[in-house]
């Protein structure tokens, strides 16, 4: 075989490559995207970030590893769950059609996935709080009976048995050692990238391109800010508060905050979600027991239980809830759906590789 035979079939081997996979073209070197990793970036209308990202400085080694981690089923302790399958991309790292998260074995658990992002501007995790720290937040999942159901040394030790994570530990932190330390921090690394900025909502705040609300879309915003921006305040459409919205107890009593606080007065107080990507992460509250937006509009409308703790912004003198008329709905819904981010959903360094 000649030279120049020899040159076409290795540039049909480049282009191959290229297409096949997740790559560029570069000085005449195939490199992967992620070479141009640019690590966290704080979107501009966002406020600062309050992880502290001066103990886990984001590189491409640490966030690469903390995504192999995320969907390693080795995690589990049958080796068939990884934090992936409760927290699916295409619904916003959320596990869309169930009311409660599916574990091992098929266990049911007592809350709704809650969606994984914009975990940089969180102070506190899960729908009933107890873990304040995102770098201790994965050992909840791991160790529940009902999600992963496996101990931290175990998946240290199945870990250290595969080259890959030796060497993508040594990359990452400048030798093999597995530790708990560096497992969390890597999966932070990964989960404080999940950051969803791309809406169109963000877009005309940030007066992008030629982004502007519609007619519906404004006076949808002009009622939010009226009704809901008290516990859903911009940008991050959360206050990251724990509230009692009214809703009555499940078939289970679950009591949200008070299981970790002990504290009465935090009886029936789940976290205050955001309101982001509502349009991929149904069913909606922390029990998933409404599958439609159109349900939780009206929960508020006309369904808000006077329980123990009832929030004070849903107790207006002998009326309880939001009163939203039919116009009210459509016009929120329609705004509301300015904050869905199909960017996030779809962004390849995000995915399993």
């Amino acid at each position: 075989m000649n030279k120049k035979h020899w040159i076409t079939l290795f540039l049909m081997g480049i282009f191959i490559l290229a297409c096949k996979k997740d790559v560029v073209l570069k000085d005449n070197l195939v490199i992967d995207k992620i070479a141009d990793f640019l690590g966290f970036r704080q979107p501009a209308n966002f406020p600062e970030p309050v992880y502290n990202f001066a103990n886990n400085k984001i590189t491409k080694e640490g966030f690469e590893l903390g995504r192999a981690l995320f969907y390693e089923p080795r995690l589990s302790r049958n080796n068939t769950i990884t934090c992936g399958s409760c927290h699916i991309q295409s619904s916003a790292f959320t596990q869309h059609g169930h009311d409660v998260s599916h574990g091992i074995d098929d266990r049911l658990g007592t809350r709704n996935s809650p969606p994984i992002m914009n975990l940089a501007w969180n102070k506190s995790f899960m729908w009933g709080g107890g873990i304040y720290d995102l770098d201790l937040q994965p050992i909840a999942p791991i160790t529940t009976h009902e999600e992963m159901d496996e101990k931290l040394e175990n998946v240290f030790n199945k870990l250290r048995q595969l080259p890959k994570y030796t060497e993508m530990f040594k990359r990452a932190f400048g030798s093999e050692e597995i530790s708990t330390a560096r497992f969390m921090k890597a999966l932070s690394q990964f989960m404080l990238l999940c950051v969803s900025s791309n809406s169109k909502y963000d877009k005309v705040m940030r007066k992008e391109g030629n982004a502007v609300f519609t007619a519906d879309e404004q006076e949808g915003y002009t009622l939010f800010k009226q009704k809901c921006a008290s516990c859903h305040s911009e940008p991050l459409f959360t206050d990251g508060t724990f509230r009692n919205n009214g809703l009555g107890p499940s078939p289970i009593n679950d009591q949200g905050l008070y299981l970790a606080t002990l504290i009465s007065t935090d009886k029936y107080k789940f976290k205050v979600p955001s309101l982001r990507n509502l349009r991929y992460t149904a069913p909606y509250m922390h029990d998933g027991r409404f599958l439609s937006l159109g349900g939780v509009l009206e929960h508020y409308n006309s369904e808000v239980q006077a329980t123990p703790n009832l929030d004070p912004l849903l107790q207006q003198g002998d009326r309880r809830g939001i009163t939203l008329t039919e116009n009210d709905k459509t016009k929120l819904t329609a705004f509301l759906s300015t904050l869905n981010d199909e960017e996030f959903i779809n962004n390849k360094l995000l995915s399993e590789q």
